[in-house]
């Protein structure tokens, strides 16, 4: 695990520890700076990761020497939680501006220790009994009468608490429901609401590209998608094609908008020749797209389209046979 690789002449090195992907195999990062003398003293802030995409960024107070792959205990309030070491260091503080987390608004906790034998199994046996629990959420929130769906239960490592994810249109209130869930699984109760696409995140899968899915390997902010990224590049508006496994239209689709984007502001259009002199391409393109972006991809195409039906007519005003009168003016002017 610990294999070291160099690169130019020994000049760089590293092992393969920091480039492994975390055990829970979802949202796995690559602590490039992990080799670094010193790396670890830089922050003491360590990203831990739990059951699937669920990640939280701790202290670490007591000085411990973690590394990535390390499972230690962190401070649940009230109890405590088993989750793994996935970044470490500098980058830390990247991964937080990344994922647009304030550290003011942001509670931040304590790793207490490192995880032992008796941990792995405590948190083995409650997450043991995850499936049935959340086969019978599902069915006292139907008894409820509750629009909402249970995707998903992750007991905490101690067991004494679950969290369960749900999906639903609306809002639901359910004081009820957690009053029927602590008096049947006799524990502390947790609801956090889903989306969708994060629902998918947390299954995981394979996409029809034959990569697994974005939100499971590194999207972390989700963004709107519409049609109108369909429409500007072009792609068939088939329903069954344009949707993910999330049932939503695919956030792939805005991945390459920006380019087509800023063709259309450079007055480029379908079937517009390239010529040898275009090799300085216009690359000032914002890498988030807007939802304002894509509204303006029918203006813009009703401008060009306008523009296209002018020169059209410029060059059949041009080509038209001249009448009598103008050939007179013509042969008069030639004497």
């Amino acid at each position: 695990m610990n294999e070291k690789f160099t690169l130019n002449n020994e000049a760089c090195e590293f092992t393969q520890k920091a480039c492994n992907r975390n055990s829970l195999h979802m949202l796995p990062v690559t602590d490039w700076l992990s080799d670094l003398p010193g790396e670890i003293d830089e922050n003491d802030l360590v990203e831990v990761q739990f059951k699937n995409t669920r990640k939280g960024y701790y202290q670490n107070v007591n000085h411990l020497q973690l590394e990535k792959g390390t499972f230690v205990i962190v401070d649940a309030n009230p109890g405590f939680d088993l989750g793994e070491v996935v970044l470490t260091g500098r980058l830390v503080k990247h991964q937080l501006k990344k994922n647009r987390i304030d550290l003011t608004r942001y509670e931040i906790r304590t790793i207490q220790r490192l995880a032992v034998e008796s941990d792995h199994e405590r948190a083995a046996a409650a997450r043991a009994k995850e499936q049935d629990t959340m086969i019978k959420a599902r069915q006292l929130a139907k008894s409820l009468g509750l629009e909402m769906k249970i995707g998903d239960v992750e007991y905490q490592g101690d067991g004494t608490k679950a969290i369960f994810y749900y999906i639903a249109d609306g809002r639901v209130d359910f004081r009820q429901l957690i009053k029927v869930y602590a008096e049947t699984f006799r524990i502390r109760i947790e609801m956090k609401q889903i989306g969708a696409r994060q629902e998918a995140g947390r299954i995981g899968g394979t996409g029809p590209c034959g990569r697994e899915l974005c939100c499971s390997t590194w999207m972390t902010n989700f963004t709107s998608v519409g049609t109108g990224a369909a429409r500007l590049q072009n792609i068939s508006p088939n329903p069954q094609k344009l949707a993910g496994q999330c049932a939503k239209l695919k956030c792939c689709l805005n991945y390459e908008v920006p380019i087509y984007e800023d063709a259309l502001r450079r007055g480029e259009t379908i079937g517009t020749p390239v010529t040898e002199n275009d090799t300085t391409p216009d690359l000032g393109f914002q890498n988030d797209v807007g939802q304002g972006d894509l509204n303006r991809f029918d203006r813009n195409k009703k401008n060009n389209n306008r523009r296209n039906n002018d020169r059209r007519n410029d060059r059949h005003h041009n080509d038209r046979p001249r009448n009598h009168h103008e050939q007179k003016n013509t042969d008069n002017n030639s004497h």
